[in-house]
């Protein structure tokens, strides 16, 4: 059973719009889904122009730390607006994610022995 309030971050992502309808409200949200595809936080912070390039400018001043892990996706949204979403995660993740790997990598077999002659160091 679904808890009503989700709570698991699962996923992290980039959404930057094109002010089709001319609000005049340039922005970038950044959102994070549980593992069922639930909303469980979002923040969002004004760009001065649209679209993908302003917004990976942005992240580079207003969340340095988070680094876009994929490429822009364009949609268009049932109003008409036009939107792009990438995946994002944030920096120090990357580097724990990485070392997971490296720890869990099985040693290869055919590698050179290391000069103190043990294997799968």
């Amino acid at each position: 059973m679904l808890t009503p309030r989700p709570t698991n971050p699962h996923r992290m992502f980039l959404t930057c719009y094109e002010d089709t309808l001319n609000y005049g409200w340039h922005h970038v949200d950044l959102f994070v889904h549980d593992e069922f595809g639930r909303e469980v936080n979002w923040v969002h912070w004004g760009v001065a122009e649209d679209g993908p390039a302003p917004a990976d400018r942005s992240v580079t001043s207003v969340e340095p730390d988070l680094v876009r892990t994929s490429d822009w996706t364009r949609g268009v949204s049932a109003a008409g607006v036009t939107y792009w979403t990438a995946e994002a995660a944030w920096r120090n993740d990357l580097a724990d994610d990485a070392a997971d790997d490296r720890d869990a990598a099985p040693a290869d077999p055919t590698a050179p022995a290391p000069a103190d002659g043990v294997a799968g160091r």
